[in-house]
């Protein structure tokens, strides 16, 4: 039996039923659309109606994760009898890793014989997640948590993250591109398609004229990156656009052999960023 419990972040995105099948303990951040009504990134959060407001151009705002809950969270697991293994959120997108570090500072005295080993993904979406599921396959696998954590350290700069918006409106409010780029590109119909660096910053790549040659790039993308690591699954997520996603995960069969895809929606905290119509491929490559 596993001697410590994986958390991470709700903006790893993974489904419900994976943190219910491996035991995977979820901090949810939050998101508001009015400054008053706070809500946390929870499985009720009706995804199709959140992305239609932001269609209908109400703009949400995200926050960091609260170190009342993650200390809340960790004491959870310690008073078990066991150790912490979190896996942040990208430190170069958020202080949620920095407030987990913070936390784990906190408990030291409190819990002298138990430890909390906080990793910096450099992650996010279900990039976040691939990551999280490496370290869950070395768990089951039954490495020690120092062991999982040295598996961590080396790959996370091999989570590749390539991902394209729908529309250039989100990213300038994010301050990613100017609004002048942003008017250019919807009038032109530019799809940016961008990555996470090895900062864990999201990046711009290049751009692509249409909708479907984005999609179909993001495919190239992988094929260039890959090199010679032999991903046996990878994820895909969405922001309300499933059949795209489905498209993607095609493409992927085909040109690489890869029957087990598993996708998910994007929740709130990321999607408030890149937008509805948001489409991203993660998968264990050579470099990002």
């Amino acid at each position: 039996m596993s001697d410590f419990v994986i958390t991470t972040e709700s903006t790893a995105d993974l489904p419900a039923w994976y943190s219910a099948d491996h035991d995977i303990v979820i901090i949810p951040l939050t998101f508001t659309f009015d400054g008053v009504n706070i809500l946390g990134e929870k499985e009720h959060v009706d995804l199709k109606s959140f992305y239609t407001r932001m269609r209908n151009n109400e703009l949400p705002k995200t926050m960091a994760s609260n170190i009342d809950t993650v200390l809340k969270t960790f004491r959870s697991v310690l008073d078990t009898g066991k150790d912490v293994l979190h896996i942040a959120f990208s430190s170069g997108l958020s202080s949620s890793c920095n407030n987990a570090q913070i936390a784990a500072g906190m408990l030291k005295d409190e819990y002298p014989d138990r430890k909390i080993a906080v990793v910096d993904s450099l992650c996010a979406s279900l990039g976040q997640g691939l990551f999280v599921d490496g370290a869950v396959r070395k768990r089951d696998e039954g490495c020690s948590l120092e062991e999982t954590v040295s598996w961590l350290e080396e790959n996370k700069l091999h989570v590749c993250h390539i991902f394209t918006v729908d529309d250039l409106k989100y990213l300038k409010n994010g301050g990613r591109i100017s609004r002048t780029t942003a008017i250019l590109g919807t009038l032109i119909n530019v799809k940016p398609v961008l990555h996470m660096d090895n900062e864990g910053h999201l990046v711009p790549l290049f751009n692509v004229r249409g909708r479907k040659k984005a999609l179909t790039s993001l495919v190239d993308k992988m094929e260039e990156t890959v090199g010679q690591y032999k991903n046996v699954r990878v994820f895909i997520s969405h922001a309300d656009s499933m059949d795209d996603a489905k498209f993607v995960g095609e493409l992927v069969s085909k040109r690489f052999g890869i029957s087990e895809i598993m996708y998910g929606d994007i929740g709130p905290v990321i999607g408030s960023h890149s937008g509805p119509g948001t489409l991203a491929l993660f998968y264990f490559g050579e470099s990002r």
